[in-house]
């Protein structure tokens, strides 16, 4: 398996987002070509790929890593950690999060934080195995619909 950040989008990733996010969320469609474009070229926002190291060289996973600014200090999440159905179990999960934390200790972070659903339990118990912390917060959301 390789990992790497995404630069440039073509169509093979176009569709593999196109396979992948439905995989994760069933309530947020897949990014198009544009908007994978805005993500590779923006300063904060880091996309990572998953790809197989055999003949067929399918990207079969992806995480992001955004990274901002406030008052008090640089911050950043981990959002959108998913790894193709026939993937899952083999370790791509870690690889991708890690790379992630990777970025995060260039950029200078001191910490980074992430959400994951309580019905993704394996997902969850891989975030703790890694060393997260889970947080006893409350987490509120604004529909602006």
């Amino acid at each position: 398996m390789d990992i790497h950040e995404m630069r440039l989008v073509n169509e093979e990733i176009v569709q593999a987002f196109q396979r992948l996010i439905p995989q994760l969320t069933e309530y947020s469609p897949p990014p198009d070509r544009e908007a994978l474009e805005l993500m590779a070229d923006s300063e904060a926002t880091f996309v990572f790929l998953a790809r197989r190291t055999d003949a067929e060289s399918k990207i079969i996973g992806t995480a992001t890593l955004v990274a901002f600014r406030t008052p008090t200090g640089l911050h950043a999440w981990i959002e959108d950690v998913v790894v193709d159905q026939e993937a899952r179990r083999q370790g791509v999960g870690r690889a991708l999060t890690e790379a992630c934390l990777e970025k995060a200790r260039q950029l200078g972070l001191c910490e980074v934080n992430l959400t994951s659903r309580p019905s993704r339990i394996a997902a969850n118990r891989l975030y703790r195995e890694m060393g997260f912390i889970q947080r006893e917060t409350n987490l509120y959301a604004y529909s602006l619909k």
